[in-house]
C-alpha cells in the first residue's frame, strides 16, 4: 500500500471527497449569485475589515479547529530550525511579490487594472486557508502556525513598503506605468487581528483550558475529533459565499477571468513546485516541506480584495483581480493537496521531525 492510499484510507467520507464537496459549493455559489435577485447586496451588507461578513465568519469558523489542533508547547522546536524559516522568508517576501510581478506584465500587458490588482494579490502573504491546506496534507501544524505569525508581522511592515516598489519604483525603473496604492499599517494589522489573531487565540486557549481540565489524551481523542469537521464545514460555506458574491462577473466576463487565472495558475504552480524542492533539497521532512510549500504558494485573499476595494473602489477592475485569486488558489490548491500525499512516499526515510 502506497503512503499515499494509507492516508487517504482513513480519511472520513466528508475528507475523502472534499474535491467533489468543493466543486459542488463552487457551483452552488455561481449559480446563487447569478440566479438570485439581490443576494450580493444581502451578503455584502455588514463588513468586517472591507470583507463580507458572512466570509469573515467562515474564514474564523474554518481556522479554528486546525488551530486548537496546534501543540503551541512544541512551537520552540521549530523557531529555531533555520533550515525552514529563511527559506520561508525568502519566499514569500523576495521571490512570490517578484515572480507575480513578472507574470502580471508579462500575461496581462495590456490590461492595467487587472495587472494592479494581481501585483496587490502577490503582496499578500497568506495567514488564513494555508492552514487547512497544510492540515489537509498532513503538514506540520506547528511549524505552519509560526510561519503564518512570522508573515502576519512581515505583513504589517512590508505590505505597503512592498507596494510601492511594485507598483511606483520597479516600474519607473523599467520605464512602464505606475500606479499608486492607499494602504495604512493599521489597515493590515487590522486584517491581521481579525483573520488570524481571533482564530488563534480562541485555539490556544481551548487547548490550554481542555488540557488542564481533563488532560491532552481526552483533548486529542474526544474534542479534536468532534470540532475537527468543523473546519471543513467553514471552508464549504465561504467557497460558497465567495462565489455566490461574483457569480454574475464570472459568467457575463468569462475572458477577463480567464485573463486573470492564467497567470494565477503559473503563480501558484511555480511556487509550490519550487518550494517543494528547496524543502526537500535542504533537508527538511514531509510535514516541514508540505508547510514550506503552502504556505509560500497561498496568498492573503481578504487583505488584496479590502486593499484593492478600499484604493481602487468595488467594482474595479483590481478588485475583480483581487476575488478571482481565491476562486483560482482554492481548486488549485486542493489539487496540490494531493499531489503533495501522493508525493510523501518519497520522504519514507527522512526523520520526523515532529509526530502528526
Amino acid at each position: 500500500m502506497t503512503a499515499e492510499a494509507g492516508v487517504v484510507g482513513k480519511l472520513s467520507t466528508l475528507d475523502r471527497f472534499l474535491p467533489v464537496w468543493i466543486a459542488v459549493a463552487m457551483l452552488a455559489g455561481l449559480l446563487a449569485g447569478r440566479w438570485i435577485p439581490g443576494l450580493g447586496e444581502v451578503l455584502n451588507a455588514v463588513r468586517v475589515d472591507g470583507i463580507s461578513l458572512p466570509i469573515a465568519l467562515g474564514l474564523l469558523v474554518m481556522m479554528y479547529p486546525v488551530l486548537a489542533k496546534v501543540r503551541y508547547d512544541r512551537l520552540g522546536g521549530v523557531t529555531g530550525d533555520r533550515r525552514l524559516l529563511w527559506p520561508s522568508l525568502v519566499l514569500n517576501w523576495l521571490i512570490g511579490p517578484a515572480l507575480m510581478f513578472a507574470l502580471a506584465w508579462l500575461l496581462l500587458p495590456d490590461l492595467p487594472e487587472y495587472r494592479t490588482g494581481l501585483i496587490i494579490v502577490g503582496l499578500a502573504r497568506c495567514i488564513a486557508m494555508v492552514i487547512i491546506w497544510n492540515d489537509l496534507a498532513c503538514g506540520d501544524r506547528e511549524a505552519a502556525a509560526v510561519l503564518v505569525a512570522l508573515n502576519s508581522m512581515f505583513q504589517v511592515v512590508m505590505f505597503g513598503v512592498l507596494g510601492w516598489f511594485y507598483l511606483a519604483v520597479l516600474p519607473g525603473w523599467l520605464g512602464l506605468p505606475q500606479a499608486g496604492l492607499s494602504v495604512s499599517a493599521w489597515q493590515i494589522a487590522k486584517s491581521v487581528l481579525v483573520f488570524l489573531g481571533i482564530p488563534l487565540l480562541a485555539g490556544y486557549l481551548s487547548r490550554r483550558l481542555g488540557e488542564r481540565a481533563k488532560g491532552r489524551a481526552w483533548y486529542e481523542s474526544r474534542f479534536l475529533p468532534k470540532v475537527g469537521p468543523v473546519a471543513l464545514y467553514g471552508l464549504l460555506f465561504t467557497i460558497v459565499v465567495l462565489f455566490a458574491l461574483q457569480g454574475d462577473q464570472i459568467t457575463s466576463r468569462p475572458l477577463d477571468v480567464a485573463r486573470i487565472a492564467l497567470p494565477l495558475l503559473v503563480y501558484f504552480g511555480l511556487m509550490w513546485a519550487g518550494s517543494y524542492a528547496l524543502g526537500k533539497a535542504v533537508g527538511l521532512s514531509y510535514e516541514r516541506t508540505t508547510t514550506l510549500a503552502f504556505t509560500a504558494a497561498g496568498n492573503n485573499f481578504e487583505l488584496a480584495i479590502a486593499v484593492a476595494i478600499a484604493t481602487f473602489g468595488a467594482t474595479s477592475g483590481q478588485a475583480l483581480a483581487g476575488v478571482v485569486g481565491p476562486l483560482i488558489e482554492v481548486p488549485v490548491l486542493v489539487a496540490l493537496v494531493y499531489v503533495s500525499l501522493a508525493l510523501r512516499r518519497r520522504f519514507a526515510a527522512a526523520p520526523v521531525e515532529v509526530s502528526p
